[in-house]
Formats: C-alpha cells, structure tokens, sequence
C-alpha cells in the first residue's frame, strides 16, 4: 500500500506545572505558544501547544500539564530525546544562555554530529542540534535573534522493546529510508527538511513509565486525512491496531502502538492552529472544540490561571 510521511509533526509530554512549563519553552527556548486548549479527553486538563510563529507541522510541542503527576522513567516503549534543530554555529550561543539560566548541558554526538543535551524542568530529555535547512524563523524574543532562534524539530529518539520492529515501520509504512548504524544506533531519515532524523537505540531498556519528564506519544505527517482507510489497513497489514479516525479540531488523528511498545499518531497537516484564531493572536484565550464550549464556565473554573510568553513574529 502506498503510506509515506515525511516526518514528525508533533511530540506530546507530560509535566506537572502549566506556568513553568511556558516559561521555560516560551521564554528560555523561545518557541511561540500557539495554542492554549484542554485534552479532549480530560477537559479539566490543559493541552499547551508550542511550534514555530504558526505552528507548522514538524515544530510542535504539546503538554499535558498534571499538578501532582508521579516522576516518571524514560525507557522502552518511549520516545527518549526530542531533538531541535538550530541554525549552524549556534550551539555555544545555546550553551552560555541555557547556563545562564542555571541549566546543566552536555555536549555530545551521534554519528559525528555534535549537539547539546540537557533536561527541562520535567526532566524531559532535550537536545538541541545544527544542520543546514532551508526553514527560516519568524519568532523571536529579547535574547535569541534569527541567527539562533529553535527553527522546529531535528527529530527524536526512539526507545523501543523490539527495535528491528520499529525499524521496519518506519521504513514499511511511513516511508523513511535507513542510512547509518552504529554499535548502539540505527539512523533514519525522511523525506522532509526538518523533523526527519530518527535514531532508534538499539539496546532494550527496562520499559518507559509514564509521568512527569517522559514523552507520551509520537505525532507523524500525513497530508489531509482523506486516505486513512488505507493507512489503516497497512498498520492492519504489520499486525497493529489502529483507533478510529479522532477529531482534535487542529488535525485529525489516528494512534497505534507498534510492536515496541511507542505509541505513534498519524496527524493531518490541516486545518492548522489558525481555524479559530488569527496568526497575530495564537495562544492569547482559551479555544476549546464545539462540543465543550456548554462547558465553558466549569471548565475555566478548574484551570489555574496563566501568563503568556511574549515574542514577536518578524
């Protein structure tokens, strides 16, 4: 059957504190907040997006922020390291600000590529990595200019129970082509010009539990949704399972574990995070789907209160 993606087009996590959790990806990072919803599925939860001055696929980050969430454990069945792409030579800009900020880094390399690693205030694993792209940034805040700015995803690592089964899928269903291996890492690439690096580890940990610090599912690109029926089938074909088609108002989603244990979502490029909001005021109020908006009130009711991270689009 014929399934391609070009790449990741969003990563979700877990943390615990929604106002920390914007700073430090609005303020210290320096990504756009472009949307501020609630999981669809527990509406007294807040869903944060970040991405780029629009959020394009391949540059978005969500939370699912959980006061009182258990410190979870990075292992099999999860993605490892979500990896940003920068612009050539801004590493040690990366390093000063993130000491600046009272942030240990490591300066490390997978397949002679050097990038620098670090945790968020979660824990969550977060390497940031220079490569040339044709990508331009058109947000910036005060410290971080173009020359520097998180351009959207590098990729991610993957952390599977079964490795050679992860592998297969991404190259079966999803198209990627295996280019590099070493003794502990199997390199994929996609089609895209960002977000399209997949290092696969090759040992088996002791399996992910979930938590604070630890990634919750896998987003990947697919155009507009109206061939899911057959990307249905071929995960049917490898011997998953896939849900039904969801709506989540931004994109529409399809999820699967595969046989390690990651859970993936096949997510449309469209609508886009500009359906209900216009690109000068992404993030500003609350945007919930139709079906919540009778609950509006009670909803709000149990949200703390947040302060947006400011930026501008050049």
């Amino acid at each position: 059957m014929n399934t391609q993606s070009t790449g990741i087009h969003h990563i979700s996590s877990m943390v615990q504190d929604p106002q920390r959790t914007l700073d430090f990806y609005g303020q210290v990072l320096g990504l756009r907040f472009v949307k501020q919803t609630v999981n669809f599925d527990d509406p007294g939860t807040y869903h944060l997006y970040f991405g780029d001055e629009v959020g394009t696929p391949g540059t978005v980050i969500t939370f699912f922020p959980i006061p009182g969430l258990g410190k979870g454990q990075v292992g099999s069945g999860q993605v490892g390291v979500t990896t940003y792409l920068v612009p050539a030579g801004s590493l040690p800009f990366w390093e000063e600000r993130l000491q600046q900020h009272r942030i240990a880094t490591v300066a490390t390399e997978r397949f002679d590529e050097p990038s620098l690693l670090f945790e968020d205030p979660d824990g969550l694993v977060v390497e940031l990595v220079a490569r040339a792209t044709t990508k331009q940034t058109h947000w910036v805040i005060p410290g971080v200019t173009k020359n520097e700015a998180i351009v959207g995803f590098a990729g991610a690592t993957l952390l599977s129970k079964s490795p050679e089964e992860t592998v297969r899928l991404l190259v079966e269903l999803f198209g990627f082509e295996r280019i590099e291996e070493d003794e502990e890492w199997i390199r994929l690439k996609g089609t895209a010009d960002y977000g399209d690096v997949i290092d696969v580890k090759k040992t088996i940990l002791p399996n992910g539990v979930p938590g604070t610090g630890t990634v919750h599912h896998i987003a990947w690109r697919v155009a507009d949704g109206e061939r899911y029926s057959t990307w249905q089938d071929a995960i049917f074909d490898l011997g998953l399972r896939p849900t039904e088609v969801k709506e989540r108002n931004y994109f529409r989603s399809v999820y699967f574990h595969d046989a390690g244990r990651i859970l993936h979502e096949l997510a449309t490029d469209v609508p886009g995070f500009t359906v209900d909001e216009s690109v000068d005021t992404l993030g500003e109020t609350l945007r919930l789907p139709p079906w919540l908006e009778a609950d509006r009130d009670k909803i709000v009711r149990t949200l703390p209160t947040i302060t947006i991270p400011k930026g501008e689009r050049i």
